[in-house]
């Protein structure tokens, strides 16, 4: 009960939900001085002892996920008989309020917090787990962009002589359960898949494709019928973005995505071509019968860039900066001042930090060298770490370089010169140099010259946030910045 203290250690302090095996507090770590989320098996469960390995099965699976997008587990212990694991405490909703709240979200929120629950799923798959309950309520929202998917208490092991449950138990959300899964029938990753599908149809509708009075009823639709063109009642979804859920949702697992990792690769590209990025072609569906195994990670292939292409690019570069400078300086006018033939001086970015909140595996992120990225000078630049692999590979959402404007303001654009062209960022935007920062610009591909338009009000610190090196690059190089 609320007052509790476990292990003399975590005192609970309120109730935040419940499911059908146990039910989770916020709690008080009185040893770290900090906010915990504790998950305590129900007391009918005590003495089952499937249920409590199963419990216990769960803290041990989900300790080995360390990833941005899952939930961490930080202890596991008893206490006069009740079994409980420590978590992580998000202090936000989870996605099936959010939904609930808003409604219908833009394609784009949908498709960003879709990539972020496929990124988190991959990992676990790349672990060998499979979850087996994804739905809106296992994934929680921190508030700051971040979605974390929570809630393996059924999750099972892909290799199938360490799994508990065998075929012939039904184990999910009706809502959200996968043919095979209602069936009975051995799951995998391509269960999740499914599962993550409906989430994203529901995350664009504000309504599941399979509704019923109950769960005989809801499992029969899911086994039986095709599922539903979004365009129905999202017309302003692209037809890309149509096929590639009704893929996820295929009744056969061999006609889904191969992989999580697949599904999100295709998820980004919707997200790119709903921003107006060019974008690669769809992935080919597999052939009929079972889908071949395509690794997740993988090294890049690295190519030297030619000497005269390097030179090349500086002079573009020099001639970017330039252009950037001379745009946004105006004649006579003091600055923040309008009037008659005068324009308002666009304030001076000032680099001054590398920001990695998820660490780095290769070494710090060169911060030292941030204001070369704002000194008016084109052969220097801010530089990323080196990269022997994707930042996907290593579970790492991004890095980026902190600016500061000054003073609250109100940016329309920044542009960004670079000699390393093909990565991919957005602008996010903050109050305070350390953070939390929310994104004010559509995700973009950048290349020398781009320029990031920006919305969402007026601040004094702007982060240019790195999602993705770019295919041809160990690092990113950011030349300079500049705003207007």
């Amino acid at each position: 009960m609320v007052g509790d203290v476990l292990s003399d250690r975590y005192e609970l302090e309120a109730l935040v939900g419940t499911g059908g095996m146990s039910s989770v507090f916020r709690a008080h770590d009185r040893l770290l001085d900090r906010k915990v989320a504790l998950k305590i098996l129900h007391d009918q469960y005590m003495a089952d002892a499937d249920y409590v390995e199963r419990f216990r099965r769960e803290a041990r699976a989900v300790a080995a996920l360390s990833h941005p997008n899952i939930v961490t587990v930080i202890d596991r212990g008893e206490h006069e008989g009740k079994q409980f694991i420590v978590f992580e405490y998000v202090a936000g909703e989870n996605l099936k309020q959010l939904i609930q709240r808003r409604g219908p979200a833009p394609v784009a929120t949908a498709l960003e917090l879709g990539i972020q629950i496929a990124r988190g799923l991959s990992f676990a798959h790349q672990q060998g787990l499979v979850h087996r309950d994804v739905k809106p309520q296992n994934v929680l929202l921190n508030g700051n962009g971040e979605a974390k998917v929570t809630d393996f208490g059924i999750a099972r092991s892909l290799d199938v002589q360490h799994g508990m449950t065998q075929t012939g138990t039904v184990l999910g959300t009706s809502d959200y359960i996968a043919p095979e899964q209602a069936q009975g029938q051995r799951v995998d990753e391509h269960t999740d898949v499914y599962s993550l599908g409906i989430v994203i149809y529901e995350l664009l509708t504000s309504e599941v494709p399979f509704p019923g009075e109950n769960f005989v009823a809801v499992a029969m639709r899911h086994i039986n019928e095709p599922p539903p063109s979004v365009r129905e009642k999202r017309p302003d979804v692209s037809p890309r973005l149509d096929a590639a859920l009704q893929r996820a949702m295929a009744k056969q697992a061999e006609d889904r995505f191969a992989t999580m990792a697949d599904f999100c690769r295709e998820l980004d590209a919707c997200l790119q071509e709903t921003q107006g990025t060019q974008v690669m072609a769809p992935l080919p569906r597999p052939k009929r019968g079972r889908a071949a195994r395509v690794p997740v990670t993988g090294r890049r292939s690295r190519s030297p860039w030619p000497l005269l292409g390097v030179l090349g690019v500086l002079i573009v570069v020099g001639a970017v900066v330039a252009i950037l400078l001379l745009r946004h300086t105006h004649n006579g006018s003091n600055p923040g001042t309008t009037g008659p033939g005068r324009v308002a001086a666009a304030p001076h970015l000032r680099a001054v930090d590398a920001y990695d909140p998820f660490g780095s595996p290769v070494g710090q992120e060169h911060n030292s060298e941030a204001p070369r990225a704002t000194d008016h000078v084109a052969s220097t630049y801010w530089e990323t770490e080196r990269y022997s692999s994707s930042l996907a590979a290593i579970g790492k959402p991004g890095v980026g370089l902190i600016l500061d404007a000054g003073r609250v303001v109100q940016l329309h654009q920044i542009g960004v010169a670079t000699s390393t062209p093909g990565f991919k960022a957005v602008i996010r935007a903050g109050d305070a140099r350390a953070g939390p920062f929310t994104p004010v610009s559509p995700l973009t591909t950048v290349v020398d010259g781009t320029k990031f338009t920006i919305g969402n009000g007026a601040h004094r610190y702007y982060l240019l946030w790195i999602t993705d090196l770019g295919g041809a690059f160990p690092s990113v190089h950011v030349n300079e910045v500049a705003a207007s």
